[in-house]
């Protein structure tokens, strides 16, 4: 496959837009076997930074026939989207379609659900510092419906667990009924570092511009996922449980509907 320019995110800048158009690059067969589209820009969200993929459809502009997005990934920039003509008959009409308009549509459901479990993982790491546990450097986030979890580089006293617990999710929740405008925005590094309360994580280059997460009135963090637009969209949140081994501590967390 000949090199290819990365891909513009349109849904850095417009997380909550769902429908789109965009130009068709490329239409090919990995060595899998699954079958991807590649556009000049996307609003379909990659597998990426502990939140799933959107799902969706592309279809080529003044045509009916669909391609089911069921997977996006990036790689090098690039993203590919994963998925299967909805007619295998007219697979033609994809492989012939370079430089075609295509409209693009991301299943609603499925990433407003994957925005709130993620903008709850990070509510989850303010909440941590809230209630005494500003020790603990956040670390995997697993933001997916099958049992979320933020993973935390520290522990904490055994006999404080269960206390804890409880102390963390009635903060959670307080702020999630207080509310807050979330947005994204992208800074030199400096000023990323103050939004984010005087320094970034030591994965983000010196010198770089990264794109970061404010939830409210809370101090701002790096991120490359999709978010509610405001946090009182979590509905609530409970801290299933907490575990500690090998010196780290994984916090799970359920939302409510």
């Amino acid at each position: 496959m000949e090199m290819m320019t990365p891909t513009k995110l349109e849904y850095h800048d417009q997380m909550l837009k769902l429908q789109s158009k965009a130009t068709f690059l490329f239409y090919f067969k990995g060595d899998d076997g699954r079958k991807a589209l590649i556009l000049d820009s996307t609003i379909f969200h990659p597998q990426g930074g502990g939140q799933p993929s959107d799902t969706g459809f592309i279809c080529v502009t003044n045509s009916n026939h669909r391609f089911c997005v069921q997977d996006v990934r990036s790689k090098d920039g690039v993203v590919f989207h994963y998925g299967v003509p909805e007619d295998s008959s007219r697979e033609s009409e994809l492989e012939q379609g370079k430089g075609k308009e295509v409209f693009l549509l991301v299943d609603e459901s499925r990433r407003r659900l994957n925005s709130r479990l993620h903008s709850a993982g990070h509510l989850l790491d303010v909440s941590m510092k809230n209630v005494g546990f500003g020790h603990l450097e956040p670390g995997k986030g697993y933001h997916f419906p099958d049992g979320p979890f933020v993973e935390y580089k520290g522990t904490v006293p055994p006999n404080e667990l269960q206390s804890k617990q409880r102390e963390i999710e009635i903060e959670v929740n307080s702020l999630i009924s207080k509310g807050g405008k979330v947005y994204a925005t992208v800074l030199p590094y400096e000023e990323a570092a103050q939004l984010c309360g005087g320094s970034l994580p030591d994965y983000i280059p010196q010198g770089s511009n990264p794109r970061i997460i404010k939830l409210g009135d809370n101090p701002g963090c790096p991120c490359g996922g999709t978010h509610v637009s405001d946090i009182s969209e979590i509905a609530s949140m409970k801290v299933s449980r907490i575990r500690m081994k090998k010196g780290m501590t994984k916090v799970f967390y359920t939302i409510g509907t």
